[in-house]
């Protein structure tokens, strides 16, 4: 599963950081470190960069606990965002190629 999730550009510690939280439930930092053996830093870090994607939900009580979404969910938030990536690409595809053959003009 870690390999699966790396595949879709996850980075090994927020791929184990989501793992743990659908394999335990909702959890706090300190257990999601303490099973992962790693730092607590490590695991807030990875926290964060899951939240902003919508891939892990927090809850408002201190310690906080946090928990993951569904991995139909993950796949149709990355699915939106590799489409919006290739709406980008298309958009601004003749202003690259533009500066493109500019760049290999000028080294020519």
């Amino acid at each position: 599963m870690l390999r699966n999730l790396i595949n879709l550009g996850f980075t090994q510690a927020d791929a184990e950081v989501y793992v743990s939280l659908t394999e335990h439930g909702s959890q706090r930092a300190q257990e999601i470190a303490t099973a992962l053996k790693t730092y607590k830093r490590q695991v807030y870090r990875s926290l964060k960069n899951l939240q902003a994607k919508g891939i892990v939900n927090a809850s408002t009580n201190r310690p906080a606990q946090f928990s993951a979404i569904s991995f139909e969910k993950v796949l149709d938030i990355l699915i939106k965002e590799n489409v919006e990536e290739a709406k980008r690409v298309e958009k601004n595809k003749n202003e690259l190629l533009t500066k493109w053959q500019t760049l290999i003009r000028e080294k020519s």
